[in-house]
């Protein structure tokens, strides 16, 4: 009976140990080393594309609503 608790608990354990184990501390430390190094040259200028992209969609929003406030004063209370 102690031997099938050994292979039952034992087994998995010795697995997780050598295989789980190492891989998810390597992935862990790995992240971590990505989160303090901060953005990267690309990831920044694709950040202000983004920003820029962002900038000129709520210019033309107002623009947009400038529109309609003019054309259909009471469009807010329909939408």
């Amino acid at each position: 009976m102690d031997e099938l608790i050994v292979i039952f608990m034992g087994v998995p354990f010795i697995l997780f140990m050598l295989f789980v184990a190492p891989l998810w501390l390597l992935l862990h430390y790995r992240s971590k080393k990505r989160v303090s190094e901060g953005l990267s040259e690309q990831e920044r200028v694709i950040l202000q594309n983004l920003v820029e992209r962002e900038q000129q969609m709520a210019e033309r929003i107002e623009t947009l609503e400038s529109i309609l406030d003019s054309e259909s004063p009471n469009w807010r209370e329909r939408a």
